[in-house]
């Protein structure tokens, strides 16, 4: 568990005197660096496991489903109440009859034989009461529970060894159950041979589902950190379309209104949505992880920076194309923009940089990383950029402009 992990990573710092450099996941010892993942691993392990939450109430249905995931070569191995080794040889839910548990527990057949009546009474069995217990199986573990039960009560006595050994079993017993047995839904971990993501793990993940929907006909369920990777996967491509399309279409409505033309606005999106895309193209280059809230915070402050950016510089440029020559008015342009743009991009810069440089928390670090990355971007694209387009482009804005008609107010005097 996690408080587990914080004690015996407290014991190694306080034994070994470390540093830890949280930014770049390394622990700094006098035996040289180690990283911080590696040390958990070397620990813990790094196996990929996945839980698998299907109703419960059969144990021979989940012993079958178990049995046909080990044979997958995508499993490493499962773990369920149904394949734990409770006691020679013999597993949690193994069925037995009075005679192998009288034998099992070293206790007498006739005390067994009564154990198993009064079992079979309780679970309102009276068929197997009346017709002989011979063939009349239980679950080992449902055995024991009941007998530990019937201890406790006194309707049992046993002798001080029988009764450890029978508590020990049931302390096991219970904690299993516990951890792999609710009242409406068990638990099967299913250790995997497949990274934490990827397509085929993904697919996997969706096989599961199909396997263990021959077995149960309620809700399955499989969760774990693949699972979580697949679901964000699912999910980013959709929330990424939304938040652009949405995004592209409000700059292009403040920006036709803004400069009443329809070419306008296709022109400077190129510039700003380009400076975005180039901006998140350097992750990928490099094989560098990304936080989507990271993403989504950084790519609106780009936007709303390169809007105000290409507005100040497209807005000057059109009162001063009609006055002068175009390569003037475009040059005049950049020596008005030019301190506003510089400065406060520079500050954001540093900003973002120093963030990134400074901040322990993963997030945190990769939006101060890319906003400073970005606006730099943001910066030379509008400043060496967008001046070309803007000339280039200058005719598909005459031909694209339109007016707004307003309506007079009409005052009436009186007297």
């Amino acid at each position: 568990g996690n408080e587990t992990l914080r004690e015996r990573i407290a014991e190694k710092l306080q034994s070994e005197s470390h540093m830890i450099c949280c930014k770049d996941d390394i622990l700094i010892t006098p035996g040289g660096e180690k990283r911080f993942g590696a040390m958990i691993a070397e620990s813990f392990g790094d196996s990929n496991f996945v839980a698998l939450i299907v109703p419960s109430g059969s144990y021979e249905k989940e012993k079958r489903l178990l049995t046909e995931l080990e044979k997958r070569p995508e499993v490493k191995s499962t773990q369920g109440l149904s394949n734990i080794e409770a006691m020679d040889g013999y597993m949690l839910t193994d069925k037995v009859t009075a005679r192998d548990f009288s034998e099992l527990m070293e206790l007498d057949y006739e005390v067994a034989e009564l154990l198993y009546i009064a079992y079979a009474v309780d679970d309102e069995n009276y068929a197997k009461v009346i017709n002989g217990l011979s063939s009349y199986s239980v679950p080992l573990i449902d055995i024991i529970m009941f007998l530990y039960d019937e201890v406790e009560e006194g309707y049992v006595t046993l002798d001080d060894d029988l009764y450890e050994k029978l508590s020990d079993a049931h302390t096991q017993m219970q904690i299993a159950k516990n951890q792999l047995e609710g009242e409406e839904y068990s638990r099967m971990l299913v250790y995997l041979n497949l990274p934490e993501e990827g397509d085929e793990t993904f697919a996997f993940l969706n096989e599961m589902h199909t396997i263990a929907k021959k077995y149960y006909d309620g809700n399955v369920y499989v969760i774990g950190e693949s699972t979580s990777q697949y679901d964000l996967k699912k999910t980013f491509a959709v929330d990424n379309t939304v938040v652009s399309v949405v995004s592209v279409l409000a700059v292009l409505a403040v920006l036709l209104f803004t400069f009443l033309s329809a070419g306008m606005p296709v022109l400077l999106i190129a510039v700003i949505q380009g400076a975005i895309w180039i901006n998140f193209a350097f992750p990928t280059l490099m094989e560098d992880n990304i936080f989507f809230m990271s993403y989504l915070i950084v790519s609106s402050i780009q936007m709303g920076a390169n809007i105000d950016y290409a507005i100040v510089i497209s807005g000057r440029f059109m009162e001063l194309k009609d006055h002068m020559p175009r390569k003037d008015a475009i040059i005049e342009t950049l020596n008005f923009a030019f301190p506003t743009i510089v400065t406060s991009g520079t500050m954001m810069v540093l900003a973002g940089i120093s963030i990134g440089q400074l901040s322990s928390d993963g997030a945190i670090c990769g939006i101060g990383q890319c906003l400073g990355r970005g606006t730099i971007i943001s910066i030379f694209l509008v400043m060496c950029v967008l001046p070309q387009i803007l000339l280039i482009g200058e005719k598909i804005i005459d031909k694209t402009s339109f007016n707004v008609s307003m309506i007079p107010l009409v005052e009436r005097r009186v007297g």
